[in-house]
């Protein structure tokens, strides 16, 4: 339990100081002072100054700030430094770096994972993986490694085209052709009407992928853009979980499977025992996971400024700044007590189920 707490802490460490430090380089790089550089939420636990910026740790662990010289309004000083004085394109670039780190940090997770564990690609070649004990595929003499080219006459090159072939064949006795070490071999089988439990109706198991190891030196560049399409992916996967929660809202349907920093917690501990790609692979989905929460046009996250700077150009001026931050601190409210809400259900959960991996299967049901 205490290295699973470490790794945890340790993962959302990562997660939290890349986003700020987004913030952080930015602001510095466009001459915005930044007054202090946090990691979780006030009440401060201890803070170092470090030329013009304290650096600090707070006592709630979940997130993290970087607090601009004017901010949410004038402060004494430079008022040319300040961020509300800022041109509206350098606002926006302050405010969208953390989300753009995050998205960069998924791509170099993602990356890692394919240089170390290879690249998936689709051969078009049924390869058979697995098979099941007094099949029709074993009592014919199908073995692990087979490759199967025909059903009947018909050539097959998808799983779910082979799927459809022999389900139209089932009760018969069907010709099938397979390759085997560069061999034709001819084979009959007659697919069964009703299978036992997760078995199909020959009794294999199949895939058309492979992978595939570059040369060493073209890994991190092949890496990279295969971790772009991996974050791009999950970008559009999480978007879209994300729309079918709130159209589900809308038609009264209470939110399934929504967890916070226990569910996240109970996913790392299990991540973690699979290895250290995994856990990299599962900072990568988190890493776009909080990009794209943070975009969220919601007051107090990076969204609801920029809706700020947006309503802005609509209107012709500046949002009066103690009516944003009104805004913003009202939405931080909220944040917190949907934070502290979720994790109550998610403990009264962890608690009912009796150990992680019970909670993780009550969460996908």
């Amino acid at each position: 339990m205490l290295v699973s707490i470490l790794v945890f802490l340790l993962v959302l460490s990562i997660l939290v100081i890349v986003h700020e430090f987004g913030h952080f380089i930015t602001a510095v790089k466009l001459g915005i002072p930044v007054l202090e550089f946090g990691f979780g939420l006030p009440p401060r636990i201890w803070g170092k100054k470090i030329g013009n910026t304290l650096f600090s740790l707070n006592a709630l662990p979940f997130g993290g700030f970087v607090r601009l010289l004017g901010e949410n309004e004038e402060e004494e000083g430079d008022k040319s430094q300040q961020f509300i004085n800022k041109p509206k394109r350098i606002r926006i670039a302050v405010i969208v770096a953390g989300v753009v780190m995050n998205f960069l940090l998924a791509i170099l997770a993602f990356a890692i994972v394919y240089s170390f564990s290879g690249i998936p690609k689709d051969t078009h070649k049924l390869k058979i993986v697995d098979v099941s004990a007094g099949s029709p595929a074993q009592v014919a003499g199908v073995i692990v490694g087979d490759v199967i080219s025909k059903v009947g006459k018909d050539n097959v090159d998808s799983v779910d085209y082979f799927i459809s072939k022999v389900n139209d064949q089932k009760g018969k006795t069907t010709n099938f052709e397979i390759v085997r070490n560069d061999n034709i071999v001819k084979l009959q089988m007659k697919p069964r009407e009703n299978p036992p439990a997760g078995e199909g109706a020959l009794g294999v198991t199949i895939t058309t992928t492979e992978i595939y190891f570059a040369p060493v030196w073209q890994r991190p560049f092949i890496g990279i853009y295969y971790g772009f399409k991996e974050a791009v992916f999950w970008g559009k996967t999480i978007l879209m979980g994300l729309w079918t929660m709130v159209y589900g809202l809308f038609q009264g349907q209470v939110p399934k499977g929504v967890s916070g920093p226990v569910g996240i917690f109970a996913v790392t501990s299990e991540a973690a025992k699979n290895g250290v790609l995994t856990l990299i692979n599962f900072i990568g989905i988190l890493s776009v996971n909080l990009a794209i929460l943070n975009i969220l046009p919601f007051p107090a996250l990076d969204g609801g400024r920029l809706l700020f700077i947006f309503i802005e150009m609509l209107m012709g001026r500046k949002v009066l700044p103690k009516v944003e931050a009104i805004t913003h601190t009202i939405g931080m409210i909220i944040l917190l007590t949907l934070l502290v809400a979720i994790t109550f259900h998610d403990v009264v959960g962890l608690i009912r189920a009796g150990s992680i991996a019970g909670f993780l299967n009550s969460m996908q049901k």
